[in-house]
Formats: C-alpha cells, sequence, structure tokens
C-alpha cells in the first residue's frame, strides 16, 4: 500500500499530465489574426515541432533525442497561461516559463520536477547547438503551418513566414524553409506516385 507521500506525488503527477491534455484542445491564437478560422492546437504544433527539431539536430549533428525533448515541452506553460500572440506580449507581464512550470508541477513526483523544470530552463535561457535547434525548429514550423495556411486561401500569413525565416539560425533551418517555400503542401506525394 502506497504511502501518503507517494500518493500525493502520484497525483501531482496525474494532475499535470491530464493538464498536458488541455494543450490537444487549446488552438494557437496568433493565427486569429491572420484570420486562419480553425487554427492548430498547442499541442499539434508541439508535435510537430519535436519532429522538426529532431531533423534538425540529425542535419547539424546536435542529439535528436534532446532537442525533441526540448521541443515537447516548450509551450507546456500555454496550459496556464494561453498562447498569447506576439502583438499582445507588448501589453502583458506573463509569469516566466519557468515559473509557470514550476507551478505546475509543484505537486508532482521529485524527478518529474526537477527533470522538467530543467529541460524547461534549458529552452529558455541555454545557448547549445540543442537549444538552437529546437528555437529554430519552433519557428520553422511556425512558417511550414504559414504555407499550409496559405494554400488554405489565409492570404494573411506572409508576416508570419518573413519572421520566422528571419529568425533561422541555423544552416539547415535556412534551407528547409527556402525548400518548403518553393513546395506545395502535397508535393511529398510526388516521391510515391511516380
Amino acid at each position: 500500500m502506497a504511502d501518503e507521500t507517494t500518493t500525493g506525488q502520484a497525483k501531482g503527477t496525474a494532475g499535470f499530465l491530464l493538464e498536458m491534455g488541455m494543450l490537444k484542445r487549446a488552438k494557437r491564437s496568433g493565427w486569429w489574426i491572420a484570420g486562419v478560422k480553425d487554427p492548430e492546437t498547442i499541442a499539434e504544433h508541439s508535435f510537430r515541432t519535436g519532429v522538426i527539431g529532431s531533423v534538425l539536430a540529425m542535419m547539424e549533428g546536435a542529439d535528436p533525442a534532446k532537442v525533441a525533448l526540448l521541443c515537447l515541452f516548450h509551450d507546456t506553460q500555454e496550459t496556464r497561461v494561453s498562447d498569447i500572440p506576439h502583438i499582445g506580449r507588448r501589453y502583458l507581464d506573463a509569469a516566466s516559463n519557468e515559473k509557470v512550470t514550476a507551478d505546475q508541477l509543484a505537486d508532482a513526483h521529485p524527478a518529474v520536477r526537477t527533470g522538467v523544470q530543467r529541460v524547461v530552463d534549458e529552452y529558455e535561457n541555454g545557448d547549445s547547438l540543442e537549444v538552437i535547434c529546437a528555437h529554430d525548429a519552433d519557428k520553422l514550423e511556425c512558417l511550414v503551418q504559414a504555407v499550409e495556411y496559405r494554400e488554405q486561401g489565409c492570404s494573411n500569413v506572409q508576416n508570419w513566414i518573413d519572421s520566422s525565416l528571419s529568425k533561422l539560425k541555423t544552416a539547415s533551418a535556412q534551407a528547409l524553409a527556402e525548400a518548403t517555400l518553393s513546395m506545395t503542401s502535397v508535393e511529398w506525394q510526388q516521391t510515391y506516385l511516380r
């Protein structure tokens, strides 16, 4: 039988996992400004960011697993503070992602609390190649998503494309962005349809 501390830590950790489910329902609100009626969720963005980050890490000689982990947790705080578009950030003083993460994990198992906090702190404050790849992945995912929305008829996404492109640091991210901008979102199918 579990003692009170173990039960409390299990509930605190399970609570964090349940809270993460909100990311599957919460929309990325910045796209509404561009006129996208039904934008992707934060979880959908985080998933592809993780895939992109892993690929960038492979191309740049960084640790793909570490980059994927950084990407996976990069927006988990948005369950508490929402997805604040860049235009809104100039008017709000939100808690740091490190502070939100600490609150989210206050009752979790100590190893989980320490581990996730370390990942978030590294993403927010680190300067390793893995962190650079993770940040590039976040921006590149936004660019890819903007290209897809543009194809769906949303013509107000060029600012997102330009902004994302200008923030990419690695040569691999820049090359993938340029390739993305020269393709359609379904062009990948041609490989299999030949």
